[in-house]
């Protein structure tokens, strides 16, 4: 609250003071003892081992003697189905979060897992692009991979400034929304987001094709497969599970020594031929060389720099000094990155390895340096590990992300809060809905998902890196000019990718993720349009509330605005000012019925009671036994000849609303709660349909009386 609203609260909090000479008594009046037990009733817990969760018992509950539920043997009941906590787990207490830091060792295998993964399709995307041309086009291969090169020294150089000026963590919304304003910082967040759901589904395509490739027999089943995948990797993610650094380092060191042995198997054997590339299969050539081959190539090689932000995104979950130890891991990252990607092109020259439908560039390395022994086996096995694990970052940074929209306004307020066991529930299962629809839509097949890919990625680096320079023009603190001629290049070779990937693989599917970033910015402004409506009407203001310059007891005046009427009827802040009708609906006299005719009297206000009759005979038989029971509330019948029921009940509420608009109505209904689920159909829910059909207007409250059945 600001200064303005923290007076107006005061002044509230003085209202209702005089309303009650004695305002204590509303406390004493609870039926029920507010303080039902502490939680957590132990005291602290160590984390479990390889993990950052910690377990707490139930909450216990009082009972009349001051015992504990636990302490009488009662169950304590459960707060979801037992299905959902065999597959989730039991809930855990926001205390149950440890924060940990990371050594180098631990955060380059685990925020580095995208970015070196993508080694396993960068080059083969590129290589797909080229053998178009034929024999003719694979001879650029080095060339292009060269440009690459030069493209990842620069952006890696380009985020090693960035982690220097935001040592709490820079992603390309931050930075971009911080330095560029807040429709540049929307747009790098779009491309964020499409990013990471397109790195699930091109990580868990890439990991399939690389299990199919060594069991061909799966390839059918690609789709089933990639499905399943993400299924896992919800459940996981959804439980909040946080294994220990070793455990997620032990894929990606292992894809890395994978590579490493593979590049040095394959130099050594082309030394001995003297280096001399082996001829390519013959490839029939469908397109020419031209300018637009050599772009789209070129952007499909770039994919494999995706993930490359990763750490200056978590610069705090880096061991003090937190900035220099990310940059040093920003530089080792990039390094491997450099030497992986450019090793496989190499040797897929060397060795006249082209792109096939049936088995991925890396798996024909494999067959070619280890043959099918143990080490083909491995290379298979640590790729689709390193690749799984790729994916799954991408359940890190997406919630992330969208965090950081909502805690801005621009995405729902659900994408705050933590689920159950600690994780953002609700931005896990939007990410994995999302990254299946494309994976299936795109029948789980890489080179169809990466021409979406590149936009996304080189957007975010794009503005991230013009952010920078902005930032540096400002700022201009010691050695401001180097920091800036590096983050100016980052930003002008991005933005060349992203223009070359934009127009050059437009039709190939590009249009798709430039239609998703568009419906993305307009979705996020409609919400924080809508949220900055809900806030101004929300807010305390001085003025709502009138208190009378005499300090003895007394009725309060009306609040006004201005002297004048009021101008919101809902705008009643103290309890004088809530005038009450309660209206009763009832169908039968039974003791459903009667239990609410008994709560809404017992509410000490003015109570109507209306029933909906299908036909004269009925009305005169509910007026004979409501004059039985002894008439002791107005009642009113309305006739619904065409018998409707919910249509004429919301009518005559209408009716009453526009006849008496200072009112507030509250509409009380009965309801019959049963025991199991099975008999809920068999019992109508007027109060939900009501509900739906009033919730347009002002001063009406709907609310039931439960009648519970035995059985």
């Amino acid at each position: 609250m600001n200064e303005e609203q923290v007076r107006a609260l005061r002044r509230l909090g003085r209202a209702w003071g005089r309303v009650s000479a004695q305002p204590a008594v509303w406390r004493r009046a609870l039926p029920l003892e507010p303080d039902v037990g502490r939680f957590p009733v132990t005291a602290e817990a160590a984390p479990a081992w390889f993990g950052r969760l910690v377990p707490l018992p139930p909450l216990r509950t009082r009972a009349g003697d001051g015992r504990t539920a636990v302490e009488q043997g009662a169950p304590v009941p459960p707060t979801a189905s037992r299905a959902r906590r065999v597959l989730l787990g039991a809930p855990l207490a926001s205390s149950a979060f440890v924060t940990e830091r990371m050594r180098k060792l631990v955060a380059l295998p685990v925020l580095s897992a995208d970015a070196l993964s993508s080694v396993a399709y960068g080059p083969e995307a590129m290589l797909a692009v080229l053998v178009l041309a034929g024999t003719v086009g694979l001879g650029y291969s080095l060339p292009v991979a060269a440009v690459i090169v030069l493209l990842m020294l620069a952006v890696g150089l380009s985020y090693r400034q960035t982690i220097r000026a935001y040592p709490h963590g820079g992603g390309s919304y931050i930075v971009a929304g911080d330095n560029l304003g807040p429709v540049p910082g929307l747009v790098a967040a779009a491309g964020l987001m499409t990013d990471y759901v397109l790195t699930v589904a091109v990580s868990i395509a890439s990991g399939v094709a690389a299990i199919a490739s060594a069991l061909p027999g799966l390839t059918p089943w690609r789709v089933p497969l990639g499905v399943a995948v993400i299924l896992v990797l919800l459940a996981g993610n959804l439980r909040g599970i946080r294994q220990a650094g070793a455990l997620f380092a032990a894929p990606t060191y292992a894809f890395v020594a994978a590579v490493g042995a593979l590049i040095a198997f394959g130099l050594v054997d082309a030394a001995r031929g003297g280096f001399a590339a082996a001829p390519a299969p013959r490839v029939p050539a469908a397109e020419a060389v031209g300018l637009l081959l050599i772009t789209r190539a070129f952007s499909s090689g770039a994919t494999a720099m995706t993930g490359i932000e990763a750490i200056s995104n978590a610069v705090p979950a880096f061991r003090p000094v937190e900035w220099r130890n990310a940059r040093t891991t920003l530089t080792w990252m990039v390094g491997l990155l450099i030497t992986m990607f450019a090793g496989i092109v190499v040797l897929s020259h060397l060795a006249g390895v082209v792109p096939r439908g049936q088995e991925t560039v890396l798996s024909q390395l494999a067959h070619l340096s280890f043959g099918q022994g143990w080490g083909y086996a491995y290379v298979q096995a640590a790729t689709a590990a390193v690749l799984l694990l790729a994916a799954n970052t991408a359940y890190n940074d997406f919630p992330r992300v969208l965090s950081l929209l909502a805690r801005d306004d621009y995405a729902p307020k659900v994408f705050l809060r933590l689920g159950d066991r600690l994780a953002y529930s609700n931005s896990i299962v939007l990410l994995s809905l999302a990254a299946a629809a494309v994976y299936v839509a795109f029948d789980g097949r890489t080179g169809a998902l990466i021409p979406l890919y590149a936009v996304g990625v080189f957007l975010a680096f794009t503005l991230s890196q013009t952010g920078m320079v902005v930032h540096w023009w400002r700022r201009r603190d010691a050695h401001w000019r180097k920091s800036l001629v590096f983050n100016a290049t980052g930003a002008v070779l991005s933005g060349l990718v992203l223009l070359t990937a934009g127009l050059s693989k437009f039709t190939s599917g590009a249009w798709v993720a430039l239609i998703a970033i568009a419906l993305f910015l307009w979705v996020t402004t409609c919400i924080q349009r809508h949220y900055a409506v809900a806030r101004e009407a929300l807010r305390l203001r001085p003025h709502a509330v009138d208190i009378p310059a005499a300090t003895g007891a007394g009725p309060l005046a009306p609040a006004v605005r201005g002297g004048g009427a009021r101008e919101d009827l809902e705008a009643e802040e103290i309890p004088e000012e809530v005038h009450h009708l309660s209206v009763v609906a009832i169908a039968t006299l039974d003791l459903a019925a009667m239990r609410t005719l008994a709560y809404a009297a017992s509410l000490a206000q003015p109570v109507l009671t209306v029933h909906i009759s299908t036909t004269d005979e009925e009305a005169r038989r509910f007026r004979a036994y409501w004059e039985l029971w002894g008439d002791h509330l107005p009642l009113q019948i309305v006739l619904s000849p065409y018998r409707a029921v919910v249509a004429p009940l919301v009518h005559y509420i209408e009716t009453l609303h526009r006849l008496h608009p200072d009112l507030t109505l509250t509409v009380l209904l009965p309801e019959v709660v049963t025991r199991r689920r099975r008999h809920r159909f068999l019992h109508s829910r007027t109060a939900t349909r009501l509900r739906r059909a009033l919730r347009r207007l002002p001063k009406i409250v709907i609310t039931t009386v439960p009648f519970h059945l035995p059985t």
